[in-house]
């Protein structure tokens, strides 16, 4: 897979979706580096857990994670993490589970 395969979203860009409240923002750095500041309205799952939270019946990632779990089609699916490197892990990972408007946010 090559990165070009998954869009990049500017600062522009992503404020823009999160004030129009058409995106939906997944911060996939380690729980402590997201305790210490997110993007307001970002839901944190570490990237180790992506696979198997993508994964869950939506009763139980709405147990675990405190919000809907995103659904396949949707549009505007943002992954960011602090350099870039594991925002591209997930959107990959997000893209190969079937995961369409997939966008990365590269930190």
């Amino acid at each position: 897979m090559w990165p070009s395969e998954h869009p990049t979203v500017s600062l522009s860009e992503l404020r823009s979706l999160l004030a129009s409240g058409r995106a939906r923002l997944i911060d996939v750095r380690s729980r402590e580096e997201a305790a210490a500041g997110t993007i307001p309205g970002a839901l944190n799952i570490p990237v180790s857990e992506l696979e198997s939270a993508l994964q869950m019946e939506p009763a139980a990632f709405k147990a675990l994670y405190s919000a809907e779990k995103p659904k396949l089609e949707e549009e505007n699916l943002i992954f960011f993490c602090q350099m870039g490197k594991r925002g591209l892990q997930a959107t990959q990972l997000a893209q190969g589970l079937g995961y369409k408007g997939i966008w990365r946010f590269p930190g």
